[in-house]
């Protein structure tokens, strides 16, 4: 119970950063694709947060060199690929129901909470194994 309550405070953590990056993003540029390109950088700045505290609060996982971490990092990126598009699907989804900014991030945050979940236990048996790489 106390590892679910560690995993979900670091999981808001990584939503934060991903909805104020977006935040700050839309704040600073207006041009084409704005709100795609948005999302992207939320998800990348989401995604770096998320690994550095999974790796180091949740499964305590130290990589032996740079290139081991790389390769880590990697299988972490391909495990997120199946969640980040259930993230999207809600984020976006809602953007085009409801068409306001408050609903779009709510959708994003269902979609992150729902994908958090799943990332976990991807994370858990496939990037974060002691014989992993």
């Amino acid at each position: 119970m106390k590892l679910a309550l560690i995993y979900a405070i670091l999981a808001l953590i990584a939503t934060a950063a991903n909805i104020g990056a977006q935040e700050l993003w839309l704040s600073v540029y207006f041009g084409p694709f704005s709100l795609v390109i948005s999302v992207l950088v939320g998800t990348v700045v989401g995604l770096v947060i998320k690994y550095i505290l999974d790796k180091r609060y949740i499964f305590k996982f130290k990589s032996r060199d740079v290139a081991h971490d790389s390769q880590i990092f990697f299988l972490y990126c391909v495990m997120g690929v199946a969640t980040t598009t259930i993230f999207w699907g809600f984020e976006f989804g809602f953007h085009f129901v409801y068409e306001t900014k408050e609903m779009r991030y709510l959708g994003g945050v269902i979609g992150l909470a729902i994908g958090y979940v799943a990332k976990y236990h991807l994370d858990k048996h496939y990037v974060f194994r002691t014989e992993a790489v």
